[in-house]
């Protein structure tokens, strides 16, 4: 992973290039306090502050020289808004000419990540180290970076490389590195205790059996709090099969456990007051003589007996039976984060994932914490009028209602079905990917509601700064 420590650090006074931050408002009068060659070098490069815009500035000696970085609002920087010139700076220290760089330090760091593990060995890049006043935040920026890239990382990666196993891995990784307990359940046992997970991966190849993922951190006597990624390495449809347009991005349907993986992380690295619980049912939907069909009945773990309308409704499968497994320990918040329908794109787009949750609190200080981090995320309702969608002639819920209307709310009020009454829960519908580049965010895996999850839980139980 990308050395981000390396990229922040503390301004002791060392030589350093400037990075003059203007916004079109400011831009006037910022023009007129520079010396004439640099006006005259800002005029002939058109630099007129538009965001993203740059211009190199000349200085007195020949090597000397500083950068104007054009931005929105000069006196509000964003996590993205000097992305684009630590991407395309050349190596050296810079630091900003009037302020800290608060949020922006976050895409200072994340544009010099790059994805190489299949990729043959580029000229290597010189770093772009960023110098900021601000040191007591460097250790908190780092770790959300490192956050970020580790679901950019498990996301792109190819799903031969990224089967349930190697989930499993990662988080007997983090429990290793942060002293966490890390129990699995497979095989049979995972077939009495979590048929419905058991059902969905049990097509799978050798090696790629399916498994509930368990870690357990932190004080006991803290607050409890759950965290539930769903884990479909690769999504084919089961024998409701894909097309191959619709299969081509499967690889991202892991992208939930990512996320939950890089929260617990951060809960972990931050020394957060609470016990954490991190669950992840890790799985193949697969094609096999074997595979659950369309038309069969299991029984969940919590009890309700779920129709299996369509085998490509198979997160909210594993999800309800991993919720059901986190809510037995009581926890005073829990959280989910799934890759659960194309209707929430539908809906939403690539950019906003849909946030729905049982608690008007809960919601307002996620979308709250979103805004403020600029990480935005919608919500979305559990309406209860469509619970009736979920009815099935021959058991107790269908897991996929006909008609497709309202997706992604169904999908929702489905995993709803396994939360108890009065226990306070958000589900995080998100896309995982960004399919077109911007600064510091390029194509492919993307964290989306990560950010705005960790600044909630920061907010309600504090944890290093």
């Amino acid at each position: 992973m990308t050395e981000f420590a390396a990229l922040l650090q503390p301004d002791k006074g060392e030589a350093a290039r400037a990075v003059h931050i203007v916004d079109a408002a400011g831009h006037d009068a910022w023009l007129k306090a520079q010396p004439p060659r640099a006006r005259a070098a800002a005029a002939a490069q058109g630099f007129a502050a538009k965001p993203g815009e740059r211009a190199i500035l000349p200085g007195d000696e020949a090597d000397a020289w500083s950068v104007a970085v054009g931005v929105a609002k000069a006196a509000a920087l964003t996590p993205w808004c000097l992305a684009d010139a630590a991407a395309g700076l050349p190596e050296g220290r810079y630091r900003l000419a009037d302020a800290a760089p608060g949020a922006a330090a976050l895409g200072w760091l994340l544009a010099q990540h790059r994805f190489t593990r299949y990729r043959a060995a580029d000229a290597a890049e010189g770093a772009r180290v960023l110098l900021t006043t601000d040191a007591a935040h460097i250790a908190e920026t780092v770790r959300i970076a490192e956050s970020v890239a580790l679901v950019r990382d498990m996301v792109n990666t190819a799903p031969e490389d990224m089967g349930p196993a190697a989930i499993e891995a990662a988080v007997r990784a983090l429990a290793e590195a942060a002293g966490g307990q890390v129990s699995v359940v497979s095989g049979a046992d995972l077939a009495s205790a979590y048929p419905m997970i058991h059902a969905v991966g049990r097509a799978a190849g050798k090696g790629r059996e399916p498994r509930l993922l368990s870690l357990e951190w932190g004080n006991p006597a803290h607050p409890r709090i759950a965290i539930v990624g769903k884990g479909v390495c690769f999504d084919s449809g089961g024998l409701d099969i894909k097309s191959a347009a619709g299969m081509r991005l499967m690889k991202k349907d892991m992208g939930g456990a990512a996320h939950a993986l890089a929260l617990a992380r951060l809960v972990a690295t931050g020394h957060l007051p609470v016990r954490l619980h991190l669950l992840i049912p890790a799985v193949e939907n697969a094609v096999a003589g074997n595979a659950f069909r369309p038309g069969d009945v299991l029984r969940s773990r919590k009890g309700p007996s779920v129709e299996v309308s369509n085998t490509d409704a198979e997160g909210r499968l594993i999800l309800g039976d991993a919720l059901a497994r986190a809510f037995e320990e009581q926890p005073a918040l829990t959280i989910d984060f799934a890759t659960l329908t194309g209707a929430a794109r539908v809906a939403l787009g690539p950019d906003l994932p849909a946030l729905f949750a049982n608690d008007d609190a809960l919601a307002a200080d996620l979308l709250a914490a979103g805004t403020a981090v600029g990480d935005p995320v919608w919500r979305m309702p559990l309406w209860d009028g469509y619970d009736e969608m979920l009815k099935s002639d021959i058991a107790d819920i269908d897991n996929a209602p006909e008609g497709g209307m309202a997706g992604a709310v169904t999908a929702a009020l489905f995993l709803r079905k396994f939360v108890p009454e009065g226990a306070a829960w958000a589900h995080f519908d998100t896309f995982a990917w960004r399919p077109a580049a911007r600064p510091g965010r390029p194509k492919g895996g993307e964290a989306l509601g990560l950010r705005a999850a960790w600044a909630m839980l920061r907010a309600r139980y504090g944890g290093d700064a």
